[in-house]
């Protein structure tokens, strides 16, 4: 089978073929037929995972996959061959990933049932994006009439982390080049800040004197994270989803939060596509691209929501 990998860390990717995986008792096998990009298909790659999990090498990168089951392991009780199904396709050992035309995932990981109605190409631009903002939200409890800034919100988390905390009743604040601007409205922005006419932090002070309570940063480093933060009123929230949060200066502040790591699974993202099946969630798809074009998109930096690899 196809499948895109990388031969050590660091190396750069490629496409291969690789022996088709056989599922176990109690795993399954899925025919992949999209996977979702995501920054962290780059970081894998250079080793991120390294002395965390053990690896298997060459890697098959991607953790975001959606198909449907093609045969069963032994035991299997949760799905039938045939259906639907989308998730995270990172179990130990690591490198058996979504970028392959088969992988194997066990019943019980992060793997649900795609409802009807949801484009599987859709679908497999959910997991991780989509339960990374569902778990910044459910952790931060927003309340109606709050007032919430998302620092990098027109990529793949922003995305969906704009239309939640909208859905949860907060006054959005999005930051957005100026072409972006229409596309963050749609989506449940109330303000948007465009990052390239002046500092996000001198531009938000000036609207919002009193301060905001809540600060999502999807893409700042910690020099920078540091200073948006003094926007934030003493008793707010800050998280940051790349490890640049203080939280002992947080704490400082009574400030809440601090660096998120998703943990969502199963349950929330179950819960999640079926917001997209009702349509109360729009999954915004940037561009989608064949396998054979995928290592080229990984770690690619500028996409307006998802990017999608057609397998």
């Amino acid at each position: 089978m196809r499948a895109i990998v990388v031969r050590k860390f660091g190396a750069t990717p490629e496409v291969a073929d690789m022996p088709m995986p056989e599922p176990g008792p109690g795993s399954v096998r899925v025919q992949l037929e999209a996977a979702g990009v995501n920054p962290f298909d780059q970081r894998m790659a250079t080793g991120y995972l390294d002395g965390k999990l053990p690896h298997d090498f060459p890697m098959i990168l991607g953790v975001d996959g959606a198909g449907t089951i093609a045969s069963l392991g032994r035991g299997v009780s949760r799905f039938t061959v045939g259906d639907r199904v989308v998730g995270k396709f990172l179990t130990p050992p690591a490198g058996h990933g979504s970028f392959a035309e088969y992988a194997v995932l066990p019943e019980g990981a992060t793997l649900v049932s795609i409802p009807n109605g949801v484009p599987t190409v859709t679908a497999a631009a959910l997991p991780t994006a989509g339960v990374t903002a569902q778990d910044l939200v459910d952790a931060t409890r927003i309340e109606p009439g709050q007032t919430v800034l998302i620092v990098g919100a027109t990529g793949g988390v922003g995305s969906f982390l704009v239309q939640l905390a909208n859905i949860a009743g907060a006054h959005v604040i999005a930051t957005a080049r100026g072409p972006a601007a229409d596309q963050m409205t749609r989506l449940g922005a109330a303000e948007t800040v465009d990052y390239t006419v002046g500092p996000v932090r001198d531009q938000v002070a000036a609207t919002h004197p009193g301060g905001i309570d809540i600060l999502f940063d999807l893409v700042s480093p910690p020099e920078a994270l540091t200073e948006l933060t003094t926007l934030v009123r003493d008793g707010g929230t800050v998280y940051s989803t790349i490890g640049s949060a203080s939280e002992h200066a947080l704490r400082a502040r009574d400030i809440t939060g601090g660096n998120m790591e998703s943990k969502g699974r199963a349950l929330e993202l179950s819960r999640l596509i079926q917001r997209v099946a009702d349509g109360d969630v729009v999954v915004p798809i940037d561009a989608t691209v064949p396998l054979a074009d995928g290592p080229a998109v990984i770690g690619a930096h500028g996409a307006r929501g998802k990017t999608v690899l057609a397998i």
